[in-house]
């Protein structure tokens, strides 16, 4: 039974998702292209990253921590001019580190944020100065694109334009993630602990896949693939679906041009979609849309059913994780789920588990929302048992 509190929580929130569309084709079709090289590791690394364009801009010291600002242009930037909005070129990040270590290692965390989790303060207060505390384990915290510091003057709070802004988003945050543990890296930090909650840990996921070593990966309340998310989960009604189509049905080249490089390791667009799979993609309870709406496009207005295979599809080919290499150690993976999450509702797509087989899962007995209040210290064990691990297999 799916979280109630998931369901009253996203009815009463103002975020809106992809308000103005699609995309153009044409960055879709860049992103896209782009997504195929990073997915797979040894050609990522095509890409690689200059070490020297990191720069720290602040120092304060704090009651246990240091705090460190730094900044550096966005290798996407560089790598598809144009795609990020100017607001977002620069990425921003800070720092958390703990006053003095003890014993051979200096481990840090990686933070990537959740939806709507703008700037520093959150992360840094409910999981970063924890971690300090509690076990003197450092982290960096990584503005995202599209927030905060990055945010686009004309956006509304979270609510991204374009899906196109999405994959963006995650290809922004695989290449600057790679920038920044290679310097944590040259800094004597390790090891490191890819880590995210929500939205948050499949961007952890993401960047630890292309990461050429050993890597700690806590991803806590994501899925594999953002397919659930948008078009299963309680995040359905947060989309204009009616303006989806009518974009997709005016113009060809969404059809014509992305339909043939999406490759979705849940469904084949040669074989089409099964009553079944529509159900199981489309018709949860959240999205409020029959099966019998679903047949009568099919015979009446096949473009709009398209276009809800086609969302599925974009979601899958850019985020769904079989798209992209296994991290090298399984073993140090440590899955945190929610066992009545209606953002992420389980069974809908291939289990993490299942995918990188020799990881570890835990559950929380709460949905998405209650175990984002009321259970950061299960995120934080997970944390402490996975670079536990590392220090026990690499010592």
């Amino acid at each position: 039974m799916e979280s109630r509190l998931d369901q009253v929580y996203r009815s009463v929130l103002l975020t809106k998702f992809f308000t103005k569309g699609w995309g153009t084709p044409s960055t879709l079709e860049k992103i896209i292209r782009l997504r195929k090289e990073l997915g797979n590791r040894e050609k990522a690394q095509r890409y690689g990253i200059p070490e020297t364009k990191i720069i720290l801009t602040k120092e304060e010291k704090q009651d246990n921590c240091t705090l460190i600002n730094g900044e550096f242009k966005s290798p996407l930037a560089e790598l598809v001019p144009g795609v990020l909005p100017p607001e977002s070129v620069t990425a921003h990040f800070q720092a958390v580190l703990p006053h003095t270590w003890s014993g051979r290692w200096k481990p840090l965390v990686v933070h990537f944020a959740g939806t709507g989790d703008h700037f520093f303060w959150r992360r840094r207060t409910l999981m970063a100065k924890p971690m300090i505390k509690e076990r003197n384990i450092g982290s960096i915290i990584l503005e995202n694109p599209y927030y905060g510091l990055r945010k686009p003057a004309t956006q509304f709070r979270s609510s991204l334009h374009y899906v196109s802004d999405l994959f963006v988003m995650g290809a922004a945050l695989i290449l600057e993630a790679q920038l920044l543990m290679n310097w944590a890296t040259r800094q004597g930090f390790g090891p490191l602990i890819s880590h995210g909650i929500s939205m948050g840990g499949h961007m952890a996921a993401l960047a630890a896949t292309s990461w050429t070593k050993p890597i700690c990966l806590v991803p806590c309340l994501a899925s594999t693939s953002a397919s659930v998310t948008f078009c299963q989960g309680v995040m359905t009604r947060a989309i204009n679906w009616k303006q989806l189509h009518e974009q997709y049905e005016n113009n060809p080249d969404y059809k014509n041009k992305i339909w043939e490089l999406l490759n979705s390791p849940e469904f084949s667009k040669e074989t089409g979609a099964s009553d079944q799979f529509i159900k199981d993609s489309f018709l949860s309870p959240q999205s409020n849309i029959s099966l019998k709406y679903f047949r009568k496009l099919s015979t009446e207005n096949r473009t709009s059913i398209e276009a809800f295979m086609f969302m599925r599809g974009l979601m899958d080919e850019c985020t769904h994780l079989e798209n992209f290499s296994s991290p090298l150690d399984p073993e140090l993976i440590e899955i945190v789920a929610a066992k009545y999450d209606a953002y992420q509702p389980q069974g809908r797509v291939k289990p993490l588990e299942d995918l990188w087989r020799g990881s570890n899962i835990r559950f929380v007995e709460e949905g998405h929302v209650s175990s984002y209040l009321f259970h950061q210290n299960v995120f934080r064990e997970a944390i402490y048992d996975s670079f536990n691990k590392y220090s026990l297999k690499y010592n």
